[in-house]
């Protein structure tokens, strides 16, 4: 069986040092394998996601001899995201959010400061 990872950053800003690293730890197993490094641009933050940042994570990647095997786009699977959420939503299992982003952001920097992981409730 033949190994295959991806990397998949969001085009919303540069690549830093967290997620070249990640692009590296994932090439490198790949290569070792033999299997294949497949680059999916999660694009799906459609307010923030640039084609000029999702160009240059190609650029960066390149340029650092990481070429990838496989190349897709997230936004390319929004029909499927949309039938998933309406067969969760048929089954009970889906619930919606009555939080602004502000109540979330708030949520999100109290958990942190307590030095846990972001969670979100149904409260």
């Amino acid at each position: 069986m033949s190994v295959k990872v991806r990397f998949a950053p969001s085009p919303t800003g540069k690549l830093h040092v967290g997620n070249v690293r990640t692009a590296l730890v994932n090439w490198m197993f790949a290569k070792g394998q033999g299997g294949s490094f497949v680059l999916r641009i999660d694009d799906t933050d459609l307010a923030r996601s640039t084609p000029e940042f999702e160009q240059g994570i190609e650029d960066d990647l390149t340029w650092l001899g990481m070429l990838w095997d496989e190349r897709d786009n997230q936004s390319k699977r929004f029909d499927r995201y949309e039938e998933a959420a309406a067969k969760l939503k048929a089954s009970g299992r889906l619930y919606p959010a009555y939080e602004t982003a502000d109540e979330l952001d708030r949520r999100r920097k109290v958990q942190l400061s307590r030095g846990l992981p972001p969670i979100y409730d149904r409260a």
